[in-house]
C-alpha cells in the first residue's frame, strides 16, 4: 500500500471505513454465505448510510448465527422480538422480518441453481463491470442490470431488494468496478 494512498471520496477517516474500502468494496465474492451477508446488509440499509451499518455488522454476525440462510430461515415471532430488544443492531421489524423471509427465498435460489453465487453472477455474464468513472457524481445509483436483477430478485419473493439497493450489492460484490479511475483499488475490471 502506498503511504498515502488513493482513495473514493466517500471513505472517511475512521479505520473500519478505509479497511472496507480498501479490502473488501469491490471484491468479487463467490461464498453463498457472504451473499447471504451482503444482501441482508444492504437491504438494513435503506434509508440509511452504509457507515453506519458496517458499525454494526459484527453485532448482526453474533446476533444471526453467522448469517446462515438456513438457521435464519427458521427464527420466529420470538427470535425477531429478541433481535428487536438488541441495540447493536438496526431495529426496524420490517427489516428484520425481511431477512427470514429473504432466506427462505435464498435457499430457494440455491436449490434452483446450485449456488447463489451461480445465479446472480449470470446478470453480468461472469464478469466485473468496469465502471471507469473520474468523478463520484459520474458513478450511477442504479443501472439497467441492477433494474433487472431487482424485478428478478422480487419476482422470486425477495423483499428489500429495489434496483439501488441491488446496484449497491452489486458494487460490494464486485460484480461491478466503481472504484474511480485514480483510486489505489481501481483494478480494470478482471474476470471472476
Amino acid at each position: 500500500m502506498p503511504e498515502n494512498p488513493v482513495r473514493c471520496s466517500w471513505v472517511n477517516d475512521d479505520p473500519l471505513y478505509i479497511r472496507y474500502h480498501d479490502e473488501e468494496w469491490g471484491v468479487p465474492v463467490h461464498d453463498d454465505r457472504t451473499w447471504f451477508e451482503l444482501l441482508t446488509l444492504e437491504g438494513a440499509q435503506a434509508g440509511l448510510s452504509w457507515y453506519t451499518v458496517l458499525k454494526k455488522r459484527e453485532r448482526y454476525r453474533e446476533v444471526m448465527d453467522g448469517f446462515d440462510p438456513e438457521v435464519i430461515a427458521a427464527y420466529d415471532t420470538a427470535k425477531i422480538g429478541e433481535l428487536m430488544g438488541d441495540a447493536g443492531i438496526i431495529r426496524n421489524r420490517l427489516k428484520l422480518e425481511s431477512t427470514v423471509h429473504n432466506a427462505k427465498a435464498f435457499l430457494r435460489v440455491q436449490a434452483e441453481f446450485g449456488s447463489f453465487d451461480t445465479y446472480i453472477w449470470s446478470f453480468v455474464e461472469g464478469r466485473t463491470i468496469e465502471g471507469n468513472r473520474h468523478l463520484p457524481e459520474e458513478v450511477p445509483v442504479r443501472t439497467e442490470v441492477s433494474d433487472r436483477l431487482s424485478k428478478d430478485l422480487k419476482k422470486r419473493g425477495f423483499k428489500f431488494v429495489g434496483s439501488t439497493i441491488c446496484y449497491a450489492l452489486m458494487q460490494a460484490s464486485g460484480m461491478v468496478d466503481d472504484h474511480l479511475v485514480g483510486c489505489q483499488r481501481n483494478c480494470g475490471g478482471t474476470p471472476v
